[in-house]
């Protein structure tokens, strides 16, 4: 395929058309910061809820949190309000909290569709269009994107017409996660859906694929297959920030890195720890790093009391004799790629009382607005 060209988000120019998707608990300061180090793209922090931005509810200071030399400094808002959405942008402007600020229509997850919340909220298109016109003014110069998904099941379908919807209110790109919300993060992503939307908006505003990218070629058979302009990488870079060099290089034309062995990672393991006990502190930053010991060791042939101990570990000294104990010569396996983190099934999408009954209807539902941030 041919060179893709720099990914262009408002004012800001990326040297790779890539994305790094919110993921809760996990796109924090430390995680960000390895990605980067490995390549060029556009990383956004963990979802923050646009009420606790509004009403600054402690817990959201530290998620809001960048590093001195994060640039573009990106930031996912999740509401149901456009009084409060508008509120959260304005104050994101007022005291210079981002560079990019995204929505978050795309979460399927129960507690926020219940409330008419993320993929939900599409269906009822006029408090959609309310809702990114209200961000848009509110952000000015900042650009603003939004990221959606197909629909909330088959029967409802509603991408095309918020790809719409968003590019006519000033929308700098918008992004479509090719599942519904009814699929949860299971079976395959539908790339048809994101060449339908690239075709639905004005050439001028990029549209952004995601889903099942888990290797650079996929990116690159993505980005052939539909036309869109970038990709959104998610649970593809768990326990692989190094892939985000590999998808710079493949978009660049230039040979890939060769891939870590189990030395190297077990190196940017420590270092994750590390960096997750600068930001946390000793004992939440540890206990937040057991979770990513497994998805880093994917597909490697480790033994399983090794797998445990290191999904219990109580510190670096700990860490170290357990990372010790690994046969660091072994390469990168070769069957390493595919599906990581959290699947699931399909299931129902909650959704509230008379969600259905009518799209045009823009009443915000009762009792939307939450106060909890990161998804």
């Amino acid at each position: 395929m041919e060179d893709v060209k720099a990914l262009r988000i408002g004012p800001h120019e990326l040297a790779a058309p890539v994305v790094l998707a919110p993921m809760a608990g996990v796109t924090n300061p430390p995680f960000r910061r390895l990605c980067r180090e490995q390549g060029a793209g556009l990383y956004v922090c963990e979802m923050i809820t646009a009420r606790a931005l509004v009403e600054r509810h402690p817990g959201t200071a530290e998620m809001i949190a960048f590093d001195e030399d994060e640039s573009p400094r990106s930031m996912q808002l999740y509401g149901v309000d456009p009084v409060t959405i508008g509120r959260a942008v304005e104050r994101i402007v007022a005291e210079d909290l981002a560079d990019h600020v995204d929505l978050n229509f795309g979460c399927p997850v129960p507690k926020v569709t219940r409330r008419g919340g993320g993929a939900a909220l599409p269906y009822k298109r006029r408090l959609f269009e309310s809702i990114v016109r209200t961000a848009v003014q509110a952000a000015g110069p900042l650009p603003l994107t939004v990221k959606m998904r197909i629909g909330i099941d088959d029967d409802h379908v509603t991408f095309l017409d918020a790809g719409r919807i968003a590019a006519a209110e000033g929308a700098a790109a918008v992004a479509l996660h090719a599942r519904t919300a009814a699929q949860r993060y299971s079976g395959q992503a539908d790339w048809s859906r994101i060449a339908e939307l690239r075709d639905a908006v004005p050439a001028e505003v990029p549209v952004l694929g995601n889903g099942d990218i888990f290797a650079a070629d996929d990116a690159l058979a993505m980005v052939e297959k539909t036309g869109c302009d970038g990709v959104v990488v998610g649970r593809g870079c768990l326990g692989r920030p190094w892939l985000f060099g590999e998808l710079e290089a493949a978009f660049a034309g230039r040979e890939r890195p060769t891939p870590p062995t189990l030395g190297e990672v077990a190196g940017i393991m420590r270092r994750h720890v590390e960096l997750l006990i600068a930001h946390h502190g000793e004992r939440k930053g540890v206990r937040d790093s057991r979770k990513h010991m497994s998805w880093y060791l994917h597909g490697f042939a480790v033994g399983s009391e090794v797998r445990r101990e290191l999904g219990m570990i109580d510190g670096l000294e700990r860490l170290d004799e357990l990372l010790a104990r690994l046969e660091h010569d072994q390469p990168f396996p070769p069957d390493a790629d595919g599906p990581r983190g959290r699947q699931g099934s399909p299931g129902h999408v909650t959704l509230p009382e008379g969600w259905l009954d009518d799209p045009e209807d823009a009443t915000v539902p009762a009792g939307a607005d939450v106060m909890h941030s990161g998804g």
